[in-house]
């Protein structure tokens, strides 16, 4: 279904008034590339009940269809990544690797409680033409015939343009309850990898679900595994055994939680000072986050059913016993911030 935020603004106090948060943003704090104008971080999620966390938010109608056609690397990131084209003219970012699968389901539940994610999907085979003899990046992942599997398609909407990047700790909506709606959220789902750089800001030109300037966390990809960096990539992401084993929230007061996410970073790290550090200014984000913020977040994942929950982890293609025990663990979480 889609939806149109209202388009009132939000004055200095940063006030909620209306189904839509608004707010005027200012180019020191909004990030690299912002300008002056309005941003929107989250829009009510009126539908709740009936949103499809199967196809997300493109929807069915907007699945990858037919031929891709390799353009370009995407040197952006850790991982590899491939820009291409579709029969139709619509360009798609393809990524690989252990990131591809969890990005899905992550993208989904943020979507479904009113944040902006990329249009996303998981292919389980895809086959690119075109693609050169050799790839800077993820060569070993690509088989005969240009087939690449386990793969995430992001795609390029219409009248999309990347603007900049904001910061967790500094941007238009620091001490509101939605700002810190998304940090739960990043917790609910084990996303350990809350560098700045992983956040955008996208403007839009006519289109219905995204109105203007929208702050969105645009990279997903390190969730459903442990609550931090692990030492290996495949168990630091998508690992069942490690999210349903890892620590929501560490600690409560009457009127503060404490969640995991982001959690200190393997000592083994100490042997690389600087990814150490990096690693442990990022713990904040998941740190003293107002009781009653959590438990807002908290009500309206409530209202999902049991069956979008697992839509959600279906959509990427994962086993129906992985389904049901990612989904299991989504829901218990759920009841934890609904108990604060």
């Amino acid at each position: 279904m889609r939806r149109v935020c209202a388009a009132s603004a939000v004055v200095a106090t940063l006030a909620l008034r209306s189904s839509a948060f608004f707010v005027q943003d200012q180019a020191h704090s909004a990030g690299a590339g912002a300008q002056a104008g309005f941003g929107v971080l989250w829009c009510a999620p009126e539908d709740i009940g009936s949103r499809n966390l199967y196809d997300g938010a493109g929807g069915a109608q907007d699945q990858p269809r037919g031929e891709m056609t390799f353009i370009e690397e995407d040197l952006s990131g850790t991982n590899p990544k491939l820009e291409v084209r579709d029969q139709d003219g619509t360009r798609w970012i393809v990524k690989l690797g252990p990131e591809s699968r969890p990005e899905v389901p992550a993208s989904r539940l943020v979507w479904a409680v009113g944040y902006f994610t990329p249009e996303d999907y998981f292919l389980p085979e895809l086959t690119i033409r075109g693609l050169p003899p050799h790839l800077r990046r993820g060569q070993e992942l690509v088989g005969p015939g240009g087939i690449v599997r386990k793969v995430r398609l992001k795609r390029h909407l219409s009248g999309e343009r990347k603007v900049g990047a904001w910061l967790w700790g500094q941007n238009p909506f620091v001490g509101t309850r939605e700002l810190d709606g998304l940090r739960v959220m990043m917790a609910l789902v084990n996303n350990w990898d809350l560098k700045d750089e992983n956040n955008a800001i996208y403007e839009y030109t006519d289109h219905p679900d995204r109105p203007g300037r929208v702050y969105l966390v645009s990279d997903l990809g390190s969730s459903f595994g442990p609550s931090g960096m692990g030492l290996s990539k495949e168990s630091s992401r998508g690992d069942l055994q490690s999210y349903s084993r890892s620590e929501f929230i560490t600690n409560t007061t009457p009127g503060e939680v404490d969640f995991a996410v982001p959690s200190r970073p393997n000592p083994l790290l100490l042997f690389v000072p600087w990814r150490y550090i990096s690693r442990l200014g990022l713990c904040w984000i998941g740190r003293h986050i107002p009781r009653a913020h959590a438990r807002w977040i908290g009500q309206i994942l409530a209202r999902l059913s049991v069956d979008q929950v697992r839509d959600a982890f279906r959509a990427a293609q994962y086993s129906p016993e992985e389904v049901e025990g990612f989904a299991r663990a989504v829901e218990e979480r759920i009841a934890r911030l609904n108990r604060l």
